[in-house]
């Protein structure tokens, strides 16, 4: 009986004492940088250097705005880059204000609101009027969700 509580005793304090983990390199934001250099046209940028390595994400529909991004790291002095924007095709306006006046159409908590919505280059333009705040962000979400729409700019009013 003993011997058994000793060797509990043993397995407890082994499984009790902290393991030493190897720290993981801390992630550097750098996509204000990044954004001064001339990357703006790229959606969703962000870049981050971790150990060592320069993470480029974003999404773009330009080849040569993609292939910028590994350029201008290069001009920062980074050696180590690992170019991940997604190329992606133009968005297609039409197509994006018929689904987003569908959504919205449908959406029963906009009932009696009067929106307008156009599209140019992705970026959805809401206009109108609505009847509380809620509604508001509401249709900004909604729209936000859509396939291939890279922002939305609302012009609500109450």
């Amino acid at each position: 009986m003993k011997s058994t509580l000793i060797a509990l005793a043993a397995t407890v304090a082994l499984f009790s004492t902290p393991i030493a983990r190897a720290e993981e390199p801390a992630a550097v934001d750098l996509t204000s940088s990044f954004r001064t250099a001339g990357l703006n046209d790229i959606d969703r940028l962000s870049v981050y250097e971790v150990g060592g390595i320069v993470i480029i994400r974003g999404r773009t529909d330009d080849n040569m705005k993609a292939a910028d991004a590994s350029r201008v790291a290069t001009q920062l002095g980074y050696t180590r880059v690992a170019n991940l924007v997604q190329l992606t095709s133009a968005p297609d306006d039409v197509a994006i204000q018929r689904t987003a006046e569908r959504v919205l159409s449908r959406h029963r908590s906009l009932d009696g609101c009067k929106l307008r919505i156009d599209s140019r280059h992705g970026v959805v333009r809401v206009a109108g009027t609505v009847h509380s705040e809620l509604q508001k962000q509401v249709a900004v979400e909604l729209l936000k969700n859509i396939d291939g729409v890279r922002g939305v700019t609302d012009e609500l009013s109450r």
